[in-house]
């Protein structure tokens, strides 16, 4: 049976409202970008060309890279390497239960859900470097702050990622479970977390490999890892030695990042 013309003019009109609705959308996108990019300064375009010849004098300082040093640098990135993985484990074991205590599905009540909601907002608004500058204030230097810092700025993510998957588990096998009389704990090992551990692996691999490049970055507050390595060649103006850390840097992001794809897959 044939369309009528009434019917096919209303699904036209339909079909230009939601493309006006989209070019809207789309339209109050691109201009708080550009807003985002005029208040950061990147139409200053005097501003652009001037400091392109500075940036060409640094490139031109730091070759060749000076790997002299390189036998110095094989403990600052296992240090660097041991930093993520610890601060990761810390992220899950804390993640977990703030992840249950942030979902609205598995949350004893509201106050119990606002709170925990509020705490991962707090994880995740104070920076790395800020976490890190107080953990270094609290245990002095070494790679403990930084695993302490990373572990808990992490947890804010994790938790928030967790805590989104077991909300959107289905649903039947959690009803089943409770109306089977069996306890809340039972209901999330058992209908909950075999549904939901292919995500929450996969964020806790991602969040590894993020990691990994945080950590470089922790030397700057006292933290350990490669990064002290890093800030020290910086402050002293050693352009060559900063290219060849940078250059070791990358190759073990390759080989982690390497690592948490060959994870995804025995774990898919």
């Amino acid at each position: 049976m044939s369309a009528t013309p009434a019917v096919i003019e209303r699904a036209l009109r339909d079909t230009r409202a939601g493309e006006r609705a989209i070019a809207m959308k789309v339209a109050a996108l691109a201009a708080l970008v550009l807003g985002a990019f005029y208040f950061c300064g990147l139409f200053d375009a005097k501003r652009l060309v001037e400091g392109a010849p500075a940036l060409a004098q640094i490139a031109r300082e730091m070759t060749p890279p000076d790997f002299t040093r390189w036998k110095a640098w094989l403990r600052p990135l296992l240090d660097t390497l041991a930093m993520s993985i610890g601060g990761t484990a810390i992220a899950i074991a804390v993640s977990l239960p703030l992840a249950v205590c942030a979902a609205r599905t598995t949350a004893p009540n509201a106050a119990v859900y606002q709170a925990a909601r509020l705490v991962l907002n707090l994880f995740r608004a104070i920076p790395e470097l800020i976490m890190g500058i107080l953990a270094v204030a609290a245990v002095g230097f070494g790679a403990l702050p930084g695993v302490l810092a990373l572990g808990l700025h992490s947890a804010g993510m994790v938790a928030k990622f967790f805590a989104e998957a077991v909300e959107h588990a289905d649903p039947r096998p959690i009803e089943a479970a409770r109306a089977a009389g069996a306890s809340e704990l039972r209901v999330i090992s058992r209908a909950i977390l075999p549904q939901v551990l292919p995500q929450m692996a996969d964020t806790a691999i991602y969040r590894w490999e993020y990691n990994f490049r945080a950590s470089t970055v922790m030397g700057a507050v006292g933290a350990g890892g490669i990064g002290t390595e890093l800030i020290g060649s910086l402050r002293i103006l050693d352009y060559p030695q900063v290219l060849a850390i940078l250059i070791a840097i990358l190759v073990c992001v390759t080989i982690v990042d390497a690592l948490g794809g060959v994870l995804r897959r025995r774990l898919a």
